[in-house]
């Protein structure tokens, strides 16, 4: 095999047009087998074989350095630079990251798991190199997803006044992970089938180099003049017109085709973008049919491409969507909001059957909050469905686009707490310390996925903003018997005890009802309160408990810093109340990849942490 031969960077170098045409099949076979047992992102990398190799094939990545948007792209990057051992443990407790690493490999120029920030670092790196009087190439890849998000177009702009060479690598498969939707891939679309501009540009070319003697001059002139034949044949020409020269679409499939556009653009003195087009999902045809239910996948069978496991129970995210779409039958002035995640935030069936109510924005987290700021001061009820490592990005607009004005707008914050396998850059567990410090904000997670019905139908009725933040998976469904009415504020105490109280939010509600179960067995008999609110406090309730117990003992899926129990301190402190507390937390710090449980046990979050905790309490 050819690519058992690949052992560090640059190996690949090594190879003639034949290894290289078997290099690339085994490494589609490889990525499909081996993604296939671990679970991981496939499409995405299916879509970039040929390209990442023409990348390391027109660079010395021992030296020169690619920054790759978002990063779940770059597993074939990885195999290129001798990590094919690895891949067992890809996205495992202790394993490979999903991700792009520095950790990892020197190869892993900087580290990504977001989207459009690869043009802005890129261009640091760059900017880096010539103050530093250093010699080397900078590419940034970047999707035409991504490409929709503000930063990368901030970026962009900064980057047409580079001097130096700077090389943007526009990698354009029409989606992101939903198709992708805007006036910038309808831009892009005519440049995916200019094929008459393209023959055009060939046919005058090639006539033009048969003249003698002045014909190369003529079409060196037309190459670089503003006014060229990209001017006169593709209408608006945007990266051109913001002084990046551009070089494409080329085809993305074809490698020799590649190195010869990177040779090209490894010339350019100043920014250059090649355009290159790519299918994602390619190589696999369950994956080409369905390339965002392969975007991240589960283990899956290799020759049907269905999962392995079959769901049990309903996600909360499917919690989500049947509420929705009820409500949507209900309520006229209901309207839903994604940035690009129709599928993953489960909008998609309120798409389907309103869809003059349904909006997908695209990457672009903070335009989504600002419009729904509009759309609710209009008089419309919108409902921004993203993920909680993704609304960390609209931070400014919450505060002061929506709560400054108390619009009442939804926040449904899925993928709130630890995630799991996608690592330190998805983890949720911030949403409830940044959150909690924005006034005007109601902050809600529910115990199981009846009060999540309960509470989107609250925040829905509101007539000020409410965040509801959800965990990844399977919806709790026990406690259906106990089911309290939301009221602000208010939480539901589930069972008492004496002489300890258990104040849990959110996910951790169930493990505190194993840990009152486990204390029993010590003959301690706890209190157990669903806590409901992050923001406002039940104020009445936590000070009860602190008069009527001698241990208190917050728990929550989040980071310590600003979290509910930090919050839940400052209450008993302001109050003076001496009664002895614990803060069940995630230590400030951020949380690589591994599986949900292996990742609370580590951070001390599962039942027997949680017991022993309190059993070693002084007051136990």
């Amino acid at each position: 095999m050819v690519l058992e031969q690949i052992h560090k960077v640059n190996d690949i170098k090594q190879f003639d047009e034949k290894q290289l045409e078997e290099l690339r099949q085994e490494i589609r076979d490889f990525l499909i087998t081996s993604i296939a047992k671990t679970g991981g992102h496939l499409s995405s990398n299916l879509g970039v074989v040929e390209l990442t190799m023409a990348l390391h094939l027109s660079f010395d990545l021992s030296r020169d350095k690619i920054v790759w948007d978002v990063g779940h792209q770059s597993y074939t990057h990885k195999l290129l630079t001798g990590r094919k051992e690895g891949f067992e443990t890809l996205r495992q407790y202790g394993g490979m990251s999903g991700f792009p690493r520095t950790q990892e490999n020197p190869a892993d120029s900087f580290n990504t798991g977001h989207s459009s920030t690869s043009i802005s670092a890129g261009l640091g790196l760059a900017a880096a190199r010539d103050l530093l009087g250093e010699d080397y190439h900078v590419i940034s890849v970047i999707g035409d997803g991504a490409l929709t998000g503000g930063l990368a177009f901030e970026a962009l702009n900064n980057a047409s006044s580079m001097k130096t060479n700077f090389i943007i690598v526009l990698n354009d498969n029409n989606m992101s992970i939903s198709e992708n939707v805007g006036g910038l891939n309808r831009y892009l679309s005519n440049f995916r089938t200019a094929d008459a501009y393209m023959d055009l540009k060939d046919g005058v070319t090639n006539s033009l180099n048969r003249i003698p003697v002045v014909g190369e001059r003529l079409v060196k002139k037309i190459r670089n003049a503003k006014s060229g034949i990209k001017q006169l044949f593709v209408p608006g020409m945007f990266f051109e017109e913001m002084g990046i020269i551009y070089l494409g679409p080329v085809d993305g499939s074809n490698i020799k085709s590649m190195r010869k556009v990177f040779a090209e653009a490894k010339r350019v003195r100043g920014p250059v973008l090649v355009h290159v087009i790519t299918k994602k999902g390619e190589g696999y045809a369950p994956a080409e049919r369905h390339p965002a239910r392969f975007h991240g996948t589960d283990s899956f069978n290799v020759e049907t491409g269905l999962p392995l496991k079959k769901q049990s129970r309903a996600h909360y995210t499917d919690v989500f969507s049947t509420v929705m779409k009820k409500m949507g039958e209900r309520e006229p002035r209901l309207v839903a909001i994604t940035a690009a995640m129709e599928d993953g935030t489960g909008l998609k069936r309120f798409h389907n059957l309103y869809p003059d109510r349904f909006f997908d924005v695209g990457i672009a987290e903070e335009h989504a909050v600002t419009f729904a700021a509009g759309l609710a001061k209009a008089g419309l009820k919108p409902v921004f469905a993203v993920y909680s490592s993704f609304l960390q990005r609209a931070y400014d607009q919450i505060l002061h686009d929506v709560c400054a004005q108390k619009l009442p707008v939804v926040f449904a914050v899925d993928r709130a707490g630890l995630v799991g396998k996608d690592g330190a850059t998805h983890q949720g567990i911030y949403d409830l310390s940044y959150l909690s410090t924005i006034p005007n904000l109601t902050v809600m997670a529910p115990k199981n996925k009846w009060e999540l019905s309960d509470m989107l139908k609250y925040a829905i009725a509101a007539e000020e903003p409410v965040a509801i933040r959800y965990p990844r998976g399977d919806a709790c469904d026990w406690w259906k018997e106990q089911r309290a009415p939301i009221q602000k504020g208010r939480a539901e105490v589930l069972a008492t005890g004496k002489e300890v109280a258990l104040l849990a939010i959110g996910s951790m509600v169930e493990t505190a009802w194993e840990v009152r179960s486990r204390l029993a067995e010590y003959g301690i008999a706890a209190t157990v309160v669903n806590a409901r609110f992050a923001v406002p406090l039940d104020r009445e309730c936590i000070l009860s408990l602190a008069g009527n117990h001698g241990l208190l003992v917050t728990m929550e899926e989040n980071v310590a810093s600003g979290g509910f129990g930090e919050h839940v301190a400052a209450l008993l402190s302001d109050e003076q109340i001496p009664v002895q507390l614990i803060r069940i937390a995630i230590a400030d710090q951020f949380v690589e990849h591994g599986s949900v449980e292996q990742l609370k046990e580590a951070l001390g979050l599962d039942v027997d942490s949680v017991t022993q905790k309190i059993l070693c309490s002084n007051k136990m």
